[in-house]
C-alpha cells in the first residue's frame, strides 16, 4: 500500500496526543506520554491497515491489536492510547468512558481487560505478556487458516499488530516467545516496538544497551526501523506496508518516537510517570491549534476520518460474510465444523468418549490416564491444540499420529498440525497459550512439570482474570516424583494456584477423576484449569465416578455413625482409603472425602457439600504438600512440614508418614483428642458467611 497523505492526519495524530493529556490529567494517575509518542504510529495503523469492525467486535477474521506496553506500577502505562482509539472508531466506549479513566467500575480501567471493554483482545498489565499474546493470536490465524482455507476461500488471513515497549522486551518471557516465534516464521505477526529510550528508571541507558535489532534478527524474525516516528508518516506506512508483504518471518518495527511529544518535558523521564501539568497542557493545545480552555474536544473532521476507517470495516466483514456463506455451499462439512469452532461450541456428545473405569481396572499413574482422555477426544474435538515445554516423553500430550505445528519449509510438521513443541519456554507457553485462547475456535492445552507451571504464574494469573479456557497439564505432582528430589517437588505450589480466583486446580485420584476433570475443564469456557498429575501408579477408587468426580469432591467411602473422616485428593486418597480400613480394625468408622478440586466443590449448594464434609465428627485432611488452606474443609491438617526429599517415592512417603499405617495413628489421635475435648463437632463449613 503506498502511502497517500490526508488532510485531516495532522488533527487526527493531534487529537490523540491532547485526549492523552486530558484524559490522564482528569484522572491524576496514569502515563501520558506514550500515547502522545505513539500517536502518529496509532492513527496510520488503524486509519490505513486495521482490518476491524467496530460495530461487530467480535467479527471472527478482524486484525487482532495488542497494546503490551504497560506493567503493574502503573506509570508506564499508555492504555489511555489504545481507549483513545476505540472511542475514536467508534467501539463500545464513550467519551464518559474516557472520562471515567481508572475510576471504580469504569469501562477504562487502569490496564485493559478483555470480556469488560468493547474492543479489547487480551488482558495485559505485567510487561512482555501481550507481545507473547500476540504469538498466540498469531499462531491461532496460522493454524486455522491451514485447517479451513480452500482455493478461492481464504477465509482466515487476519494479522496480529502488536505495540511493545522497552520494558516489553527486557522481560524474559517476550525473549521466550519471540524466539518461538522467529522459529515459526509467522509472517502474519507484526509488532511496533517504540524505541523512545525511556523507562521508569530513566533513561534505558542504565540497564539496557542491547542490539535489540540484532538480537530479533538471530531470532529469525525481520526488523525494520523507522528513524522519525513524531511525524514521518510514509516511513511508519512503509514499514506496515513492508511487514505484511513478508509471509514467511514475523516483523518488528523499531520505531524511534520522543516519549510526550509536543509537551514541555519531551523526551525526559518528567513525562513519563506522571499526568502533564496544566499550563504544559494548555501549550500543548496551542500547538496544535486547539483551544487551550477546551477539554476533550474532538474536531469532527477527526470523528469522520475514523468513521471511514470503520466503514470500511463493516465493508470488509459484509463480504467475509458472503466468501463464508459460498464456502459453506462448496465444502458444507468444513463449514459446519468451523462455524461451531467460531461460535465456541463443542462437538455433540463428546462426552461419550472420556474414558471411564471400574475398581477392578490397572493402576495407572494419572499422567497416563490423561494421555488416554486426551488419545479418546482429540479425535472428536478437533478444537484442542497443545504442546509441551519439551517434556512430552514425561507429560505424555502427544497423542499418536498426531502432526506438530510447524512451518512445512521445516518437514517437521504443518500448521495444519495440533502439537506445538514450546521448548523449555514455560512462561511464553502459558501466555501463548492465553492468546490461543482468545483467537478463538482453539481450546488449547499445556504441559510441564507441576513445579514449573510456577515458572509461568504471571500467565497462569492472567488466564484466569481474563477468562481465558487453557489447560494445564501439570505431571509430577508431588513427593510421589522420587528421585528428582526437592528442587522438582512441588511443596506450596498448590496453596498458590488454589488461591488464585477462577482457576480450577485439579489433583484426580484415579481414572474417573481425570476424565471428569477433563470434563469439567472443556466446559469451563471461562476458567482456565490446572491438571495435577502423578508420576506413580494410582488404583481406582470402589465409589468413583465421573459424575461425582465433577461435582469437585465426594464421598470415596461412607459410613453412618462416623468416629473420622479423612478428606483428601489425589494420590493420597488411597492411602486414607487403607487408612480407614486399618481404623475399622480398631473400631473406629471412618469416612474418606476425595476433594479432587476446591473451586468446583466451592460451587455446589451448601446442602451437598454439608453432606460430603458433615458436621458429628472430626474431619482430617491429608495432602503430600503443603497443609496451607487445608483447614477451610477440616479441623486437622496433614501434610509436609518442609521441602520433600530424594529417593525411592515409597521411601520418600513413609519418611513424612504418609503411609496407611502412619495416617491410622494419627487418625486414632484426632478421634481421641475431639472425644476428651468433648461438645459437638461442627463442619468446618459452617461459618457465619458461608450460611
Amino acid at each position: 500500500m503506498s502511502f497517500a497523505p490526508q488532510p485531516t492526519d495532522a488533527a487526527a495524530i493531534a487529537t490523540i496526543r491532547i485526549l492523552a493529556a486530558d484524559v490522564v490529567a482528569k484522572s491524576n494517575s496514569g502515563h501520558p506520554g506514550a500515547p502522545m509518542g505513539m500517536a502518529p504510529a496509532a492513527h496510520i495503523l488503524f486509519s490505513r491497515f486495521m482490518n476491524a469492525n467496530p460495530k461487530s467486535s467480535k467479527w471472527f477474521n478482524r486484525d487482532r491489536f495488542v497494546l503490551s506496553v504497560l506493567d503493574l506500577t502503573c506509570e508506564r502505562n499508555p492504555c489511555v492510547l489504545q481507549y483513545t482509539m476505540l472511542h475514536l472508531l467508534g467501539y463500545k466506549l464513550s467519551m464518559d468512558d474516557l472520562k471515567a479513566f481508572r475510576q471504580l467500575d469504569s469501562l477504562t480501567p487502569g490496564h485493559p481487560e478483555a470480556g469488560h471493554t468493547d474492543g479489547i483482545e487480551v488482558t495485559t498489565g505485567p510487561l512482555g505478556q501481550g507481545f507473547a499474546n500476540g504469538v498466540g493470536l498469531a499462531i491461532g490465524q496460522a493454524h486455522l487458516g491451514a485447517v479451513y482455507n480452500k482455493d478461492g476461500f481464504e477465509l482466515i488471513n487476519n494479522y496480529t499488530y502488536v505495540f511493545c515497549g522497552d520494558g516489553c522486551l527486557m522481560e524474559g518471557v517476550s525473549a521466550e516467545a519471540a524466539s518461538l516465534a522467529g522459529h515459526l516464521q509467522l509472517g502474519n505477526l507484526i509488532v511496533v516496538y517504540d524505541d523512545n529510550h525511556i523507562s521508569i528508571d530513566g533513561d534505558t541507558a542504565c540497564a539496557f544497551t542491547e542490539d535489540v535489532g540484532g538480537r530479533f534478527v538471530s531470532y529469525g524474525w525481520q526488523v525494520l526501523q523507522v528513524d522519525n516516528g513524531d511525524s514521518d508518516l510514509a516511513a511508519i506506512s512503509d514499514a506496515i506496508t513492508a511487514a505484511r508483504l513478508e509471509k514467511s518471518k514475523p516483523t518488528i518495527i523499531k520505531l524511534k518516537t520522543t516519549i510526550g511529544f509536543g509537551s514541555k518535558e519531551q523526551g525526559t523521564h518528567g513525562v513519563h510517570g506522571a499526568p502533564l501539568k496544566a499550563d504544559d497542557i494548555a501549550a500543548l493545545k496551542t500547538k496544535f491549534g486547539f483551544s487551550p480552555n477546551e477539554k476533550f474536544h474532538v474536531p469532527k473532521e477527526t470523528y469522520d476520518a475514523y468513521a471511514e476507517a470503520a466503514k470500511r470495516g463493516a465493508t470488509s466483514e459484509a463480504s467475509w460474510n458472503a466468501l463464508l456463506a459460498s464456502y459453506g455451499e462448496k465444502y458444507p462439512t468444513e463449514h459446519a465444523e468451523l462455524s461451531r469452532r467460531m461460535a465456541g461450541k463443542l462437538p455433540e456428545g463428546w462426552e461419550k468418549s472420556l474414558p471411564v473405569y471400574k475398581a477392578s481396572d490397572s493402576a495407572q499413574a494419572s499422567r497416563k490416564l490423561s494421555e488416554i482422555v486426551l488419545t479418546a477426544l482429540s479425535p472428536v474435538i478437533p478444537d484442542l491444540m497443545g504442546g509441551s515445554a519439551d517434556l512430552t516423553g514425561s507429560n505424555l500430550t502427544k497423542v499418536k499420529g498426531s502432526t506438530d505445528f510447524q512451518p512445512s519449509s521445516t518437514n517437521l510438521g504443518t500448521y495444519a498440525g495440533t502439537y506445538i513443541r514450546y521448548g523449555v519456554r514455560e512462561h511464553a507457553m502459558g501466555a501463548i497459550a492465553n492468546g490461543l485462547a482468545a483467537y478463538g475456535g482453539i481450546v488449547p492445552f499445556v504441559a510441564t512439570f507441576l513445579n514449573f507451571v510456577s515458572y509461568a504464574a504471571g500467565a497462569v494469573r492472567l488466564s484466569a482474570l481474563s477468562k481465558a479456557q487453557v489447560i494445564w497439564v501439570a505431571t509430577h505432582d508431588s513427593i510421589g516424583l522420587g528421585e528428582d528430589g526437592p528442587t522438582h517437588q512441588p511443596v506450596e505450589t498448590n496453596a498458590h494456584f488454589r488461591a488464585i480466583p477462577n482457576l480450577a486446580f485439579w489433583r484426580p485420584a484415579d481414572g474417573n477423576e481425570t476424565s471428569a476433570a477433563y470434563a469439567v475443564a472443556l466446559k469451563s469456557t471461562q476458567t482456565p484449569s490446572i491438571l495435577s498429575l502423578s508420576r506413580q501408579n494410582l488404583p481406582n477408587l470402589e465409589a468413583s465416578t465421573i459424575e461425582l468426580a465433577s461435582r469437585g469432591g465426594y464421598v470415596v467411602h461412607e459410613e453412618t455413625g462416623e468416629d473420622l473422616t479423612i478428606v483428601s485428593c489425589g494420590s493420597e486418597v488411597s492411602i486414607a482409603v487403607e487408612a480407614a480400613k486399618k481404623l475399622k480394625e480398631q473400631g473406629l468408622k471412618t469416612r474418606v472425602v476425595s476433594l479432587p478440586c476446591w473451586l468446583v466443590f466451592d460451587q455446589q449448594d451448601l446442602e451437598y457439600r454439608l453432606s460430603v464434609l458433615r458436621s458429628g465428627a472430626p474431619i482430617l485432611s491429608l495432602e503430600a504438600l503443603s497443609t496451607l488452606g487445608w483447614e477451610k474443609y477440616s479441623h486437622e491438617q496433614y501434610g509436609l512440614p518442609s521441602w520433600g526429599a530424594s529417593g525411592p517415592y515409597l521411601k520418600v512417603y513413609e519418611k513424612f508418614g504418609i503411609t496407611g499405617s502412619n495416617i491410622a495413628v494419627v487418625g486414632k489421635k484426632v478421634v481421641d483428642f475431639y472425644k476428651k475435648k468433648g461438645g459437638e463437632v461442627v463442619s468446618p463449613l459452617i461459618k457465619a458467611f458461608t450460611l
